[in-house]
């Protein structure tokens, strides 16, 4: 189920709240009246979406660890006939077409297409979360574009529920239309957060490489350097996820290689150590890593493969330079905490405070 929004004095800085006010400010339209009990209308042109009433007996989603994935609403919810949205079982998305013109909205459609759910949940959060890419055309068609980023009681945007349900095809429209790439969820993590978290490789190619059309989202780039509320930035779930391909993607697109997390200061090169994955620490290391970037209490990755026994890991930094004297603020060196110190100091080289002496024939 979903939490239960934070008061006006709980709000943190750094979080949004959708609010169904913000809503009736972007529509500038009264409060909406109930439709007559009975009898044919005298309107002759569209009418009223209506909704079907909610059963108690139908089951939220949830993901394996325990992420609402869902809305409370049936996905017949999105079907109910409203003119403007064409067919609601189309499968295609496909952003580069033509979208449905906007005409004239009477206040019934606008008051439809504006409609939030008690999980605080937008039509275009719904349109994600049942899979239908014909009604998120019309809103990305006919809403403004400040609608794209409102957030639902988990703080989600609607760019965040397609990550989190790998639809690429939906982030690539949204990022197009210009929906937020920095806003974060009750987490911390924007969408892209979502992306290295999950796994969703063509989605995080989405994120990164397309463009909004012309006058949307100019300021709403992404920061590759924006951590979560774990201290954690793209680069560093990257590294914890082992996935190399998501890691070469985001540095090829400006992620520091050397950005310390937040809690303890380690550097993706600390984390991939401590997966005691050889080949992620070659690959940073080829990549340009620094080999004795320091954490907050001064140790570097050799602190942390030589005190885990890590011998072919730290065969692999030594041979990378890194100085296995380097002491951190116990005064230990990567020596001292390594179970066979003379691992680190090969016979056959002679080393002047842990760097190798060359010597001129």
């Amino acid at each position: 189920m979903s939490e239960a929004r934070k008061g006006p004095d709980e709000a943190d800085e750094s979080q949004y709240d959708s609010g169904i006010e913000s809503l009736r400010s972007l529509r500038s339209l009264p409060e909406p009246t109930l439709a007559p009990a009975s009898g044919p209308s005298e309107r002759s042109g569209p009418q009223p979406w209506t909704h079907p009433p909610r059963t108690s007996t139908e089951p939220q989603k949830e993901d394996a660890d325990g992420e609402r994935a869902d809305s409370t609403y049936s996905s017949s919810s999105l079907t109910e006939p409203l003119p403007l949205l064409g067919d609601p079982e189309a499968k295609d998305l496909t952003p580069g077409s033509p979208l449905p013109s906007a005409g004239a909205l009477s206040p019934q459609q606008l008051e439809a297409l504006t409609y939030i759910s008690e999980d605080g949940d937008t039509l275009v959060h719904l349109a994600v979360i049942h899979e239908a890419p014909a009604v998120l055309l019309c809103c990305l068609a006919l809403l403004p574009q400040e609608v794209l980023d409102i957030q639902n009681n988990l703080y989600q945007t609607a760019l965040h529920l397609a990550v989190h349900l790998d639809q690429p095809k939906a982030v690539q429209a949204l990022v197009m239309k210009g929906a937020s790439r920095v806003l974060q969820d009750r987490h911390g993590d924007t969408a892209l957060h979502v992306a290295c978290q999950r796994q969703h490789l063509a989605c995080a190619r989405c994120l990164l490489e397309e463009h909004p059309e012309p006058g949307r989202g100019l300021s709403n780039s992404v920061d590759l350097q924006l951590q979560n509320w774990q201290g954690l930035a793209c680069l560093h779930i990257a590294t914890l996820q082992r996935n190399q391909p998501l890691m070469e993607l985001l540095l090829q697109n400006g992620a520091d290689i050397d950005a310390q997390e937040g809690t303890s200061g380690k550097t993706a090169l600390h984390l991939a150590v401590e997966t005691q994955e050889r080949s992620l620490v070659q690959f940073l290391l080829q990549a340009g890593a620094r080999v004795d970037a320091r954490m907050l209490n001064g140790c570097t990755p050799l602190h942390l493969a030589a005190g885990r026994g890590l011998g072919s890991i730290s065969s692999t930094l030594c041979e990378a330079g890194a100085d296995s004297l380097l002491r951190n603020v116990e005064d230990e060196t990567p020596q001292d905490l390594a179970e066979n110190p003379f691992t680190l100091l090969p016979f056959d080289d002679l080393k002047i405070s842990g760097k190798p002496l060359l010597c001129a024939d």
